[in-house]
């Protein structure tokens, strides 16, 4: 079996969601291969999606395991036999993977929900702002690095069709991270945007008491099931993606809180647009 060099973040997940399956059930290595029928080594590679597994395969790991979901095996078995090479492929070796493994993560989303405290989401951003923002990383990015992840940044923006669901503090509404012109514009993208029947912005004020969630910034995608949800997070040393059950149960939880606190879609556009009169 042909082994893989680098198993992007789907693959990864597949295989840690194995592996917790196996644990849950009390088996070691050797006793999952013995009740396959292979060797330990191929388990292994299976639980560090360095190899990949057949649909029959799979349903006789989980039978041993004693999974009874039904629909989760069945989301296992779509990304154990999901052979999609998508339009992020063509970045692949130009860009970071969590790039191109958030644009796998979209294809696959059935929904998608922001929380933005600094910078404007991603999927709301122009061109100009998204410009500005890579602009200042450090280190400093070359001017052809910095046009490829732009150009990624708005194809992603055209492919998505999950429904999306962004809560925006108005830090980083007001925050310039270019000129006036370019801040305008983006208010203005915003308001597009939420025109849309799939999307839905929400803002907090600073006029706000009681909100100490300041560093809650997130991305929730939504998977074919709950247990196959994925937390996005930005961290020092890059993108984090969050995957344990309990985890994934505490950033609901903190989604709703947020959500109850920040003003309902038309106040927030009405928000939006008098932020935008401003500049």
């Amino acid at each position: 079996m042909t082994t893989r060099r680098e198993p992007t973040a789907r693959q990864m997940r597949l295989a840690i969601e194995l592996r917790r399956l196996r644990d849950a059930a009390d088996l070691s290595a050797r006793q999952a291969a013995a009740l396959l029928g292979v060797n330990a080594v191929q388990i292994s590679h299976i639980e560090s999606g360095l190899s990949g597994v057949s649909e029959e395969r799979l349903r006789r790991l989980t039978s041993h395991y004693a999974c009874t979901d039904e629909e989760f095996i069945d989301a296992l078995v779509a990304m154990a036999t999901d052979r999609t090479r998508g339009w992020w492929e063509e970045y692949r070796g130009l860009l970071p993977t969590s790039f191109l493994d958030l644009s796998e993560l979209d294809h696959h989303a059935r929904s998608l929900r922001n929380v933005a405290t600094l910078y404007v989401p991603g999927l709301l951003q122009t061109e100009d702002y998204a410009r500005a923002v890579f602009s200042d990383r450090i280190p400093e990015l070359t001017e052809g690095e910095i046009e490829l992840r732009v150009r990624h940044r708005m194809k992603r923006q055209q492919i998505a069709t999950f429904p999306y669901e962004a809560v925006i503090h108005e830090a980083a509404l007001r925050i310039r991270v270019s000129d006036r012109a370019t801040s305008r514009a983006q208010l203005t993208r915003i308001l597009e945007r939420s025109d849309a029947d799939r999307i839905t912005v929400r803002v907090i004020p600073f006029d706000l008491d009681g909100f100490g969630l300041a560093a809650s910034t997130m991305t929730y995608v939504s998977g074919p099931v709950p247990k196959l949800d994925t937390v996005v997070r930005d961290a020092p040393h890059g993108t984090v993606f969050v995957d344990s059950e309990a985890q994934l149960s505490s950033f609901r939880r903190l989604f709703h809180r947020v959500k109850a606190m920040s003003l309902e879609p038309e106040r927030s556009r009405d928000f939006i647009y008098r932020l935008a009169k401003e500049l």
